[in-house]
């Protein structure tokens, strides 16, 4: 037996056909439920569908003549969140710039028994469907280290895809909402894939071209479809663009001065004691960003599994920890832009996925051509003292490890739009904003 919940929704017609308000009718699907499966009977299908018996009454575009159901399933089994994991095959097939991610990869992130994040946090996920066919997806979660650390009530939207249809955009929202708030959640921001510290927001600008590693990438139509779902801007994030070439000489000059101090030790990971390291990077993290918008602390099963993941991907030359008389005091952390080298894969890792992406990275048998610095931070008590510069003393050892190395163009944050200080700096290093990030919220 299915349970329903039900919400009316008035949509924007986009023809003179449909002029009405829609129902929408959410569908939470029993475990056992195979959504994979294809009916067979005009009576499955109708049931499939949504209308059979009056059970599915779903959207209806008005004056029709026919149904156009929009069903919200509710993902229980492990078939489901395959489903769900497949949805933007459907949404970005068109688009030549779209890099498929990794298949195995998401489904250990939505998996509670691999993903550390269930540790502390909650999620449903969902699936919009139209006529049997995913037509978008969207998680709801709960995060309690982010509530305890900002004493709040938030809750957050991620994963979030959708065709250009309001409709579709809409159902998804409210099915998220609706948990939201029987979890006591009085906000919801997102998107968020699941926290601050994994893919973050809707692209809103990008002047900086392909998607690069860890950062959100969408259809230019989101920020509408979430604007007319009655969500607004929460924070604007900056990913910095850079050409690289040359260091500028006012970085330069910062950077050769602190190196002189005499306490001071730059080194690399080391890939033989990656979670040592990885160890000292949270430590430096969560001090250096405990006072930003949206942070939320780096737990200790958080870095184990980040520590795995390094593994595969780390240039340790592209990598610095500072150290101060022994002590860490900074780290820089840049990736060279996977995407680059998984875009043929189609998300697949088998057969010959695996061993493609091996050859590429760890054999050293691809060039990258951009990279992301993704980290960069250094201790409060090191600010404003003789190592004030230190900052961009890591950020010119990146600078100079990528140039040498052969990289072209580079990303570099995200960065809170707010944080002036950071900003004026990666300015007077010669970024420039390259692509603006969404975070969107909304009263519930």
């Amino acid at each position: 037996m299915m349970n329903r919940t039900t919400s009316t929704a008035a949509i924007y017609p986009r023809s003179p056909r449909q002029e009405r308000p829609c129902r929408i009718e959410i569908f939470l699907t029993p475990p056992t439920a195979d959504l994979r499966s294809r009916p067979k009977t005009k009576k499955a299908i109708d049931h499939r569908r949504g209308i059979c018996q009056g059970r599915g009454l779903g959207v209806w575009g008005a004056g029709e003549g026919r149904t156009m159901a929009i069903q919200i399933r509710s993902v229980q089994s492990k078939a489901e969140r395959k489903r769900f994991v497949m949805v933007p095959w459907r949404i970005y097939r068109d688009d030549p710039k779209w890099v498929p991610p990794l298949i195995q990869d998401r489904m250990e992130t939505l998996d509670p028994a691999k993903n550390p994040f269930f540790e502390h946090g909650e999620a449903q996920l969902f699936i919009a469907e139209r006529d049997g066919e995913p037509v978008g997806r969207i998680t709801a979660h709960t995060n309690r280290l982010h509530n305890e650390y900002h004493k709040d009530k938030a809750g957050f939207f991620g994963f979030f895809e959708s065709i250009d249809d309001e409709s579709v955009a809409r159902a998804l929202l409210e099915a998220a909402e609706d948990w939201l708030k029987k979890k006591g959640c009085d906000q919801a921001l997102g998107p968020e894939s699941f926290s601050t510290n994994e893919e973050v927001g809707v692209v809103v600008e990008d002047r900086a071209g392909p998607p690069m590693i860890l950062c959100a990438y969408n259809p230019p139509y989101y920020p509408r479809l979430l604007e007319a779902c009655g969500y607004q801007k929460a924070k604007d994030l900056y990913g910095w663009h850079y050409t690289i070439g040359d260091v500028p000489e006012a970085p330069r000059q910062v950077a050769d001065a602190v190196a002189q101090h005499p306490g001071l030790k730059l080194r690399p990971v080391d890939m033989k004691n990656v979670l040592r390291d990885v160890r000292i990077v949270r430590d430096i993290f969560n001090a250096a960003w405990s006072r930003n918008w949206g942070y939320v602390p780096w737990t200790e099963k958080e870095v184990e599994h980040s520590a795995e993941m390094l593994k595969l991907i780390l240039i340790p030359e592209w990598t610095t920890i500072a150290e101060v008389d022994g002590q860490p005091a900074g780290m820089m952390i840049s990736f060279p832009n996977i995407n680059e080298v998984i875009k043929d894969l189609n998300g697949r890792l088998f057969p010959t996925g695996l061993l493609k992406l091996l050859w590429r990275v760890k054999m050293g048998r691809y060039r990258f051509q951009s990279g992301r610095l993704a980290l960069l931070g250094v201790k409060p008590e090191f600010r404003g003292s003789t190592l004030g510069g230190l900052s961009v003393l890591l950020y010119v050892c990146a600078h100079r490890a990528t140039l040498k190395y052969g990289l072209k163009v580079g990303e570099l944050g995200w960065t809170l739009e707010d944080n002036q200080k950071i900003n004026a700096g990666i300015q007077f290093m010669g970024g420039s904003i390259g692509k603006v990030y969404r975070i969107y919220g909304k009263s519930l």
